[in-house]
C-alpha cells in the first residue's frame, strides 16, 4: 500500500489544535511538507517546530482569519505564487455557535457561510491550477456527521455543513477527470478541547458531573469510548495518499459507529 507523501505539500487549516493539529502531524509523518494555516501566529510556530522533518521536508505557517475569506485568499495566493503548488488541502474550521435554527439571525447564517464554504472555495480555487499541473490533488474537508444525521441544537451548523458537503460532492464530479479527489471526513466525539467544552456545558445544563455526561455519551457509541485525534487523522492521511486514488465524493464518518444512518 502506497502511503508515501514525500515530495508532496499539504495545506492544513485550523492546525493549531485538536483535529487540525493531529492531521498536520499525520501528514508530516508520511513525508509531506506541511503548510499550517490559522490565525494565531504563536501557536502556529509551536506546532510547526514540533512537526517531524525528514529529508526534503520544509514546513511553513500562514496566518489569516477565516472569518475574512478575502484575507484567506490573498495570503494563500501570495504564498503559492512565491513557493509553488500545494497538492493536498485539509479544510478545517471551528463550528458555528450552538442554538436552534428557527431563532438564528440571517447574519449568523451569513457569517457561517463565509467562514466555511466561501473560505473553502477560495482555498480550492487558489490551489487547483497547481494540482492540475502536478497531476495530483486531494481536497479533504473536515465537516460533521450532521450531514448524515442533523444534530439537535446545532441549527446553523447543520445547515452550513450540509452546504459544504453538497459543494464537495459537486467538485468531486467536476474534478475527477483531472485525477483530483474530493472527500469529506466526519468527526464524532473526539478527545479535543471542543469536546471538553461541550461536556462541561451539558453538565451545567443538566446539573450533573462531567464524568456522568461523558459516561452517558460514550454509552451511545457502539465502541463505547471517545475517539483519539490521531485516529481521526489517520483517516485523513489515508485519503491524502496515493493509496486512496480511487476514492472520491464520499462522506466518511470517523465516529465509533455513533451515526445512526447508513
Amino acid at each position: 500500500m502506497n502511503l508515501n507523501l514525500q515530495g508532496k505539500r499539504a495545506l492544513v487549516c485550523g492546525s493549531t489544535q485538536g483535529l487540525g493539529r493531529a492531521c498536520a502531524q499525520a501528514l508530516a509523518e508520511l513525508g509531506a511538507s506541511v503548510v499550517l494555516f490559522a490565525r494565531d501566529a504563536g501557536r502556529l510556530e509551536e506546532v510547526r517546530s514540533a512537526l517531524k522533518q525528514g529529508a526534503g521536508q520544509q514546513h511553513h505557517a500562514l496566518v489569516a482569519d477565516f472569518a475574512d475569506p478575502q484575507q484567506v485568499k490573498q495570503v494563500l495566493s501570495e504564498f503559492v505564487t512565491t513557493t509553488g503548488p500545494i497538492e493536498i488541502v485539509v479544510n478545517n474550521t471551528g463550528g458555528p455557535p450552538p442554538g436552534p435554527a428557527h431563532v438564528a439571525t440571517p447574519a449568523e447564517f451569513s457569517a457561517a457561510f463565509d467562514l466555511h464554504l466561501i473560505s473553502n472555495h477560495n482555498i480550492v480555487q487558489c490551489l487547483l491550477p497547481g494540482m492540475k499541473d502536478c497531476g495530483y490533488g486531494r481536497i479533504i474537508n473536515i465537516i460533521s456527521t450532521s450531514v448524515k444525521q442533523p444534530l439537535i441544537g446545532l441549527g446553523v451548523s447543520n445547515t452550513i455543513r450540509g452546504a459544504v458537503a453538497s459543494w464537495a460532492k459537486t467538485l468531486a464530479n467536476e474534478l475527477g477527470p483531472f485525477g483530483i479527489t474530493v472527500n469529506n471526513v466526519l468527526p464524532g466525539a473526539t478527545k479535543t478541547a471542543r469536546l471538553d467544552s461541550i461536556l462541561e456545558n451539558k453538565a451545567k445544563k443538566q446539573n450533573k458531573t462531567v464524568s456522568e455526561i461523558a459516561e452517558n455519551d460514550q454509552a451511545a457509541i457502539p465502541l463505547r469510548r471517545f475517539g483519539e485525534p490521531e485516529e481521526f487523522a489517520s483517516a485523513v492521511a489515508f485519503l491524502a495518499s496515493p493509496a486512496a486514488s480511487y476514492i472520491t465524493g464520499i462522506n466518511l464518518p470517523v465516529d465509533g459507529g455513533r451515526t445512526g444512518s447508513l
